[in-house]
């Protein structure tokens, strides 16, 4: 049985990993904004706990990791996963919304890792399971600041991997692309200012995700049975995509990139000292 420590299991994609992961048996522990969940918590009585929890504030999140650790005797499993959207053109984007952002989006995690890798460190195991976005691979105008946060925790992760890794804990980054959660709907804020020289290229983004809430491709419970897959393998991946569109976005940028590389090639090469 593996115990889980979840980050916003009030609805979407976390909430679906959490009733996978309940329905196989393991135990898991979410966290809510609201004072109590009951109704999780009915799923798997004993082995489904909501705490509520301010990730934005370090010793609630202190506090919610030492009622995790007792509850399930060690956590195997923490799930970076409560965020939100931001849509607007970068210039339209204020400073406090984009310092928001970042709170949830990058430091809630960040204290959550601070909170949790001790106990995992005093075992010697553990897997630390990021949810990022396929934009933080492929960034597109009007979703700036939200990509942003998103190849913050790219990085977070990637680098996390190689300095845990002598202690046998391991991190996955799990990149989704559109999938049908309350992202595009509840879960999505858009930047207050609005510039009219921005609605034929920034406020696209706007656009499509409002008007394609509720359609998305993506299953949140194949979704989360992907993650589980992943997760379970004797190796499991640092990076895994997930979805169609997150594949195709993210391989068109890392071939975009890599033809900018080959093209000025010459040129990068050209900046090293002269031989002696």
């Amino acid at each position: 049985m593996t115990t889980w420590l979840i980050t916003g299991i009030g609805g979407g994609l976390g909430r679906a990993l959490a009733e996978a992961a309940l329905a196989r048996g393991d135990t898991v522990v979410g966290t809510t904004r609201k004072d109590s969940d009951p109704e999780f918590e009915a799923i798997a009585p004993g082995r489904a706990h909501a705490l509520s929890v301010d990730l934005t504030d370090e010793a609630s999140v202190k506090a919610a990791v030492a009622k995790a650790e007792e509850i399930t005797g060690g956590i195997d499993r923490l799930v970076n996963n409560a965020g939100y959207g931001l849509i607007g053109a970068i210039e339209e984007v204020s400073i406090e919304e984009a310092k928001a952002l970042f709170d949830v989006n990058l430091f809630a995690p960040l204290r959550m890792l601070r909170a949790v890798l001790p106990y995992m460190r005093a075992r010697r195991a553990g897997h630390v399971v990021n949810i990022t976005s396929v934009s933080g691979h492929a960034p597109w105008a009007g979703t700036a600041l939200y990509g942003a946060s998103k190849y913050a925790m790219e990085c977070v992760g990637q680098t996390l991997a190689q300095e845990v890794a002598p202690m046998n804990i391991r991190v996955t980054n799990v990149a989704p692309g559109g999938f049908r959660t309350g992202f595009a709907a509840a879960g999505l804020k858009i930047a207050e200012a609005d510039i009219a020289d921005y609605e034929d290229v920034a406020h696209f983004a706007r656009r499509s995700l409002t008007e394609g809430a509720g359609k998305e491709k993506g299953d949140p419970a194949r979704g989360a049975a992907a993650i589980l897959t992943a997760l379970d393998a004797a190796e499991p991946p640092l990076h895994l995509f997930l979805g169609e569109d997150a594949l195709h976005y993210a391989g068109d940028q890392l071939e975009f990139v890599g033809k900018q590389m080959r093209a000025w090639e010459a040129l990068s090469l050209s900046t090293a000292f002269e031989p002696a």
